[in-house]
């Protein structure tokens, strides 16, 4: 064990960076502290987002109510826009229908009502001959004067002799028509429609494309030959009406959903101010503030919970007085009873001197009683000064009296003044970690009463066995850690060692004088400087008590420089056999599977040496630290006579590294077998 160590990272997952041949393992992904950091640059932004989200619940109402609301706006915009597409081009295509079979039917008869080719005129011509030149332009113009504007007709041939060209209405372009509807015209004898654009031959801006629908039908001419006539009618009026409706839901749909939103943030805000209105007042009273009251108003369920939050208020505020006149009177008995004792135990005490000077005239009875009552005395008078500092404490009258110390100095008067006492007991106290100054800013005095309560009970529970007091420093903290190797602390001990007037045993004679108040104190005096006194403990194994003060007063505490469980505990021990055996097994693996190449060697058993074996005592309180590991059953069958050695992890690491570097395959398979039993042991079974 090393002087202001921490505990071992053996058999814990992630402790350490491990490299090889100069790089990291390539068991971590590629890109991980790339992905990291562009995470961490995108949350830096949103923290205070999501900050404001966690902590406003009138936010997420109105949020959460708003894109309800505009999900059914959408909804609603969706079927309301389809019902009314759907309706127009409906009624399109019955009016499109109707003219188109009206236009056929005369296209039709007309054709039908010209002169039986043969015929001559009054001026000697043929009338078939000039009216076939004519006959299909005329036609397009006057089915086209039908609806100037409406639509558009355009006739069209297979041929294209001049007098079957084809003929348009209103400068169409002939590509509008789509080839597939001209070829099912062509090829059929009744009437087909389609959906395309209308585009011109003289397009400029004002006369771009538009969508239409198409009707086609193939027709006889005057001289019966077949041709195509189309009815082409534009949706541009029908488009328009659709836009405005579109424009009209969206501005009523973005009305409602921010009239909603004001509507879920008033209705939200009446609520929620009153809930504020009594975190706030819970707030103030945790801070001592008694009075406050929240503001009542109106006969609703908020103003009967209001009534409801000032009556427990008032209750507590009854209770608290109460407790504190009770507390009051019992810190003044406490300190009157001290000092109204002083004056006839200072009479006792002379008393007593007297006749313990003259114990060896009396017979031997007596004077062993006047021994008896010379160290009950003593005891009196160290009762009676515990109970008027922890008066003090009680009544918040102590003061720290800083100034920087070397606090190797304190350890030294301390182990001086309880050398007497570890002579009697046969224990030695060692100190680690003194080679280099120790300085804080402390209260000498107090310190020194911390770490002398702390030494005497380590010797006087240690059973004989040696006591170490380790010193460490690092960063704004110091620490000093009191080890011993006796009998330890049971499951929910450690919770209860702080308590005044509590005993491990209560059968245990004090033997030393003790008051049952020293680590009361301690703790007091502790937390006076702004450290902690914390515990830890197993039972047949010891336990330790860690004091961590910071360096300079009012400095806060981030950690302690020396860890609370000791590198020799068991569940420490058994971890770094675990990572010994480990070791072993993964060299045995490399010595039986070569990896060609120099590449690296194949990874051994996951996770085998982050496995826990201590146990946690539940009922351990999570601000003091303390913390005790149950005793295996294992171990508890064995005798407790003999210690476990600081250096034991050292020498087992030892071992384990002999036997895995001369061993082979069978003392690879023998060091997990034994890591195995180890761990078994360590886990009670």
């Amino acid at each position: 064990m090393t002087g202001g160590s921490t505990a071992p990272n053996a058999g814990r997952p992630g402790a350490g960076r491990r490299f090889k041949g100069g790089r990291l393992l390539q068991d971590a992904p590629a890109g991980g502290p790339v992905l990291r950091l562009v995470i961490r640059l995108l949350r830096r932004p949103l923290l205070p987002v999501m900050r404001l989200w966690r902590r406003n619940i009138q936010l997420r109402v109105v949020a959460a109510t708003l894109l309800m609301s505009l999900g059914v706006v959408l909804l609603l915009g969706f079927v309301v826009i389809g019902q009314v597409r759907n309706g127009l081009v409906e009624a399109k295509e019955k009016a499109a229908q109707s003219q188109a079979d009206g236009g056929f039917s005369v296209a039709q008869e007309k054709a039908d009502a010209q002169p039986v080719p043969g015929g001559r005129g009054g001026d000697g011509t043929d009338p078939t001959v000039v009216g076939t030149n004519s006959w299909r332009t005329d036609l397009v113009e006057q089915l086209a004067s039908g609806g100037p504007g409406a639509f558009n007709v355009v006739a069209l041939s297979a041929d294209s002799t001049p007098k079957r060209a084809p003929r348009t209405s209103g400068s169409v372009d002939l590509s509008s028509i789509p080839d597939d509807l001209r070829r099912a015209v062509a090829s059929g004898t009744g009437e087909f429609k389609t959906y395309g654009k209308i585009k011109y031959t003289d397009a400029s801006k004002d006369r771009k494309p538009e969508p239409a629908l198409i009707i086609g039908k193939r027709l006889n001419d005057v001289d019966r030959h077949p041709y195509e006539l189309y009815y082409l009618f534009p949706l541009t009026q029908e488009e328009q009406s659709l836009n405005l409706v579109k424009r009209t839901l969206a501005t009523a749909g973005l009305f409602v959903v921010v009239l909603l939103g004001a509507i879920a943030w008033l209705v939200v805000r009446q609520v929620v101010t009153p809930v504020r209105m009594a975190a706030g007042i819970a707030e103030r009273l945790s801070t001592g503030l008694l009075h406050e009251r929240m503001k009542v108003t109106g006969e609703d369920d908020i103003a009967r919970l209001g009534e409801a939050f000032n009556k427990m208020a008032h209750s507590l505020q009854l209770k608290i007085q109460q407790l504190e006149e009770l507390s009051r009177m019992q810190r003044r008995f406490v300190s009157d009873v001290s000092h109204e004792l002083r004056t006839p135990l200072t009479t006792v005490r002379m008393a007593a001197d007297v006749i313990h000077e003259g114990r060896e005239d009396f017979d031997p009875a007596t004077s062993r009683s006047a021994e008896l009552l010379v160290g009950q005395i003593d005891r009196f008078e160290s009762l009676l000064a515990d109970l008027l500092e922890i008066s003090r404490f009680d009544a918040g009258a102590a003061a720290l009296e800083a100034e920087p110390i070397d606090l190797r100095e304190v350890v030294r008067r301390v182990i001086d003044a309880a050398a007497p006492l570890a002579e009697r007991k046969g224990t030695a106290v060692r100190v680690v970690g003194d080679e280099q100054p120790v300085i804080a800013e402390v209260d000498a005095r107090r310190v020194e009463r911390v770490l002398r309560n702390l030494v005497v009970n380590a010797v006087e529970h240690g059973e004989g066995r040696d006591v170490v007091v380790r010193l460490g420093a690092a960063g704004g903290a110091v620490a000093v850690a009191v080890r011993d190797y006796g009998v330890g602390l049971k499951p929910g001990e450690a919770t209860r060692v702080f308590n005044r007037f509590w005993r491990a045993d209560p059968a245990r004679a004090r033997t030393t004088g003790g008051t049952g108040l020293g680590l009361s104190i301690a703790v007091e005096d502790a937390r006076l400087h702004g450290g902690w006194l914390q515990a830890w403990g197993e039972p047949g194994g010891g336990s330790q008590f860690r004091l961590t003060l910071p360096r300079t007063a009012d400095e806060p505490l981030r950690g302690s420089p020396i860890a609370l469980e000791p590198e020799d505990s068991r569940g420490n021990r058994a971890r770094a056999a675990a990572a010994v055996a480990d070791k072993t097994a993964r060299q045995v693996s490399n010595t039986a599977f070569p990896v060609r190449g120099g590449g690296a060697a194949l990874p051994g058993p996951p996770g085998q040496g982050s496995r826990t074996t201590a146990v946690v005592d539940p009922t351990a309180l999570p601000g003091n630290g303390a913390r005790v590991v149950a005793r295996p059953s294992a171990e508890r069958k064995q005798d407790a006579g003999t210690p476990p050695s600081p250096d034991a992890p050292a020498r087992e690491a030892e071992a384990g590294g002999a036997d895995g570097a001369g061993g082979g395959e069978d003392s690879g398979r023998d060091a997990a077998r034994s890591a195995s039993e180890r761990e078994d042991s360590a886990r009670g079974r």
